[in-house]
């Protein structure tokens, strides 16, 4: 039954994002859909976002459906099987329909009416969608998302790994199963061990060299024979550098090979090309970009360890309340490779837990405005089919289906995130320190994957009170201060009795953030 259900959900999609011809290539993150399109024109957006399955769709540089953590692993194969399928029969027809679909059925300009809609807030939501990604599109922020291209890929591996090492390291505390505990261990650190060639191996493929040659380059770092190499008067540590020395060494080996493409002669191409891009990033890898990035990653290990030993409850301020500003501005995708490190070095993240309180923070938000607007039963709709994905971490239909359309609410839901932080960065400081095993997850969804110093319970117990203080905090802000008198009598009005504005309900407004 539930892959029938996956199988019904990917049907659904197919013809209304213009059909097996109309893609290009499909592949999928923790919560999205994401599928490259020869003609966007053909994309049927709203009835695709009525579907029930869908919890918005971003445009960015592919078209991208949000399904949800789980869901989206499982009809992402499905979605990939129909289209192979379609494309092996051949038919025209269907896609001739779909190239006639968008000149029968233009998609209406949204009518103005009277009061504030659900779907009007997502007509905002989008307007602030498309600015922000306007400005957005610099070649520094391109290129922080395509470094967050090369690890999104990585993040199922770190999350079932992460969980694994969670497991074990409860079954070693308490004494159980002590001949397991070897094999779990080996089963939860084996991916880690070589990340650094999976780095390289989706730096080159995003870049656009050869990936086996990229994943080469990287493993050298983590090759345990670099421990008898003497480079300038030290030896070398297998691991070196880590994530940051692989993205490093495969963006030269990308350079390097496409330096030779254009230089080599095609007869000699396939064996002095692969030789040459190996060799020489292969040195300079060694001989300095090991050393280079080393002292990057320590650094940022300890700056990680110094900032919330010292200074806790202030820095879980400043980056509870901050990170939401952040991914509109487009520099969150910049915390992916800290965090990598991070785990890499520690064995977990400690700034993910006090990130996520921004999560919490915009689920107390929307709580308020639900109580806040008793009339409005549009928004209301919105915010009751939201809310559980909210709990889970997936706050962005919240975002620009609610607080960000509305203005103040999103600030006072920011800052609920900032108390979070605040309390989570203080128990930092007295001591119990505590991070994730993995990247991606975030509210509920991440008490799995949460390991620390002062033991699980206690863990446990700082990370769900930072979530309790985030939802009070960001409720108690929006409540009394999210609203201008004027906001409330334009908001808390029922709009559902107007028939021309119909019952917009949730689809419409769940506009999510780009990732």
């Amino acid at each position: 039954m539930p892959t029938d259900k996956n199988r019904a959900t990917a049907a659904a999609i197919l013809p209304l994002v213009g059909g097996p011809d109309n893609i290009t290539s499909v592949a999928h993150c923790m919560t999205r859909l994401r599928i490259a399109l020869r003609d966007r024109s053909l994309v049927r957006h709203e009835e695709l976002k009525a579907l029930p399955a869908v919890l918005g769709v971003v445009e960015d540089d592919t078209y991208q459906i949000v399904l949800g953590p789980g869901t989206v692993a499982r009809v992402t194969p499905e979605f990939e099987a129909l289209v192979a399928e379609a494309r092996t029969q051949a038919a025209p027809v269907p896609a001739a329909a779909h190239a006639t679909a968008p000149a029968t059925a233009p998609e209406p300009a949204a009518a103005p009416h009277p009061g504030v809609t659900a779907a009007e807030l997502a007509d905002r939501g989008t307007a602030l969608k498309d600015a922000r990604k306007a400005r957005n599109a610099t070649p520094f922020k391109l290129f922080l998302r395509r470094v967050a291209n090369i690890f999104v890929p990585l993040i199922p591996a770190l999350i079932g790994c992460g969980i694994i090492a969670g497991l074990n390291g409860m079954l070693t505390n308490l004494g159980w199963l002590p001949a397991l505990v070897p094999a779990l261990a080996a089963i939860s650190s084996g991916f880690m061990s070589l990340i650094a060639v999976f780095v390289g191996h989706n730096t080159a493929k995003e870049f656009g060299g050869t990936p086996v040659l990229g994943g080469a380059v990287a493993a050298i770092i983590v090759f345990p024979g670099v421990a008898k190499i003497d480079a300038f008067g030290q030896h070398l540590s297998p691991g070196q550098g880590g994530v940051l020395g692989a993205l490093a060494a495969a963006l030269l080996a990308v350079q390097v090979e496409k330096w030779c493409r254009k230089r080599v002669p095609e007869a000699l191409d396939v064996l002095v090309t692969p030789t040459l891009t190996v060799l020489v990033s292969g040195l300079v890898t060694l001989f300095g970009l090991m050393f280079l990035a080393g002292s990057v990653s320590t650094a940022i290990g300890t700056s990680a360890t110094w900032l919330l030993s010292t200074g806790g409850a202030l820095a879980g301020l400043v980056l509870g309340g901050l990170f939401l500003p952040l991914v509109m501005l487009g520099l969150h995708q910049a915390l992916i490779p800290i965090h990598t490190t991070l785990i890499e070095q520690t064995g977990y993240t400690v700034l993910l837990p006090i990130l996520a309180m921004a999560g919490a923070g915009q689920v107390g938000a929307a709580i308020a405005v639900y109580f806040r607007l008793p009339r409005n039963r549009s928004l209301r709709t919105t915010i009751k089919s939201a809310l559980p994905a909210g709990f889970l971490g997936v706050g962005e239909p919240l975002i620009y289906g609610i607080s960000l359309p509305l203005g103040r609410p999103f600030v006072t839901a920011c800052v609920g995130g900032a108390a979070g932080g605040a309390f989570v960065g203080l128990f930092n400081q007295l001591g119990v320190g505590f991070g994730s095993t993995a990247i991606g997850p975030s509210g509920w969804a991440l008490f799995p994957l949460l390991d620390g110093r002062a033991g699980m319970g206690a863990t446990v117990a700082v990370y769900a009170g930072g979530l309790a203080v985030g939802y009070l905090t960001g409720f108690a802000a929006t409540y009394f201060f999210g609203f201008t008198r004027q906001m409330l009598a334009e908001l808390d009005t029922d709009t559902d009795t107007d028939p021309a504005a119909g019952t917009p309900a949730a689809g419409p407004a769940k506009q999510p953030v780009p990732a």
